[in-house]
């Protein structure tokens, strides 16, 4: 039995009977920063949202640490994609990463001082300490990322999923991310992360998963960033494939 952070076998999800993926057997391992790439309507989210259960599937296994998500549930962290999310609730920074740590105290529980000394901690660790007293609603699109992400780390998992965590961001904001990323790598934690810049995934992961509907190549990322595998994803006439040709 495997014991890798996620190993998804088989898996097919569709909509209204269109595929979105199709049979994908993908492994991510462990204390990796993981990419998962592909054009729009890859199914990329869906890969996400389907092995959390967010999403029904028509057939597969998921197996996280080498168990059903419901007896390691603490151990897994999910950031969904900023546009996902009703900013506009009313609360504010610290409330927001305090609820990453319900799953902890139980819904009837209200959070002490150990849990909002942990909110203030992750806070800190995304450089957003300062705005802990701010309403949502009043930050910038960046901060409400890095807010997003705080409460992610507050949960102290082993796995985290991240949607598409660097659209849109400010440069500063990207940075952080980036850094806490690498942090948790250190920790021996892993990240798995769908991200969209060609450009950059290079430099921010080493695994990488190529995916259009079906999964194209999965590995480490100096075997699996090839012109071939790219090309077999994107098509050969990508404007990234002619740069690079």
């Amino acid at each position: 039995m495997t014991t890798d952070p996620l190993s998804i076998r088989d898996l097919t999800v569709a909509y209204a009977e269109k595929p979105v993926l199709w049979d994908v057997d993908v492994t991510f391992p462990a204390a990796h920063l993981c990419a998962i790439v592909g054009p729009n309507g890859a199914g990329k989210s869906t890969l996400l949202k389907s092995s959390l259960g967010l999403l029904p599937t028509a057939s597969g296994t998921i197996r996280f640490f080498g168990q059903p998500l419901a007896g390691v549930r603490r151990r897994v962290a999910y950031v969904p994609q900023r546009t996902s999310v009703d900013w506009d609730f009313p609360t504010d920074a610290l409330d927001v990463v305090q609820m990453g740590l319900y799953g902890r105290l139980g819904w009837f529980k209200r959070p002490g001082k150990a849990e909002q000394d942990s909110a203030l901690h992750a806070l800190e660790r995304v450089r957003m300490a300062d705005f802990a007293g701010r309403q949502i609603s009043q930050l910038s699109g960046g901060q409400q990322q890095r807010v997003f992400l705080a409460r992610a780390l507050a949960q102290g998992a082993d796995l985290y999923l991240m949607d598409e965590p660097f659209a849109g961001v400010d440069a500063t904001t990207e940075r952080a991310i980036l850094d806490v990323m690498q942090e948790l790598q250190r920790e021996g934690r892993t990240v798995i992360v769908v991200h969209h810049d060609l450009d950059t995934v290079r430099d921010y992961f080493d695994h990488l998963t190529l995916l259009n509907v079906e999964v194209a190549a999965s590995g480490p990322m100096s075997e699996v960033f090839t012109q071939a595998n790219l090309g077999a994803v994107y098509g050969a006439k990508s404007k990234f494939l002619r740069e690079t040709a």
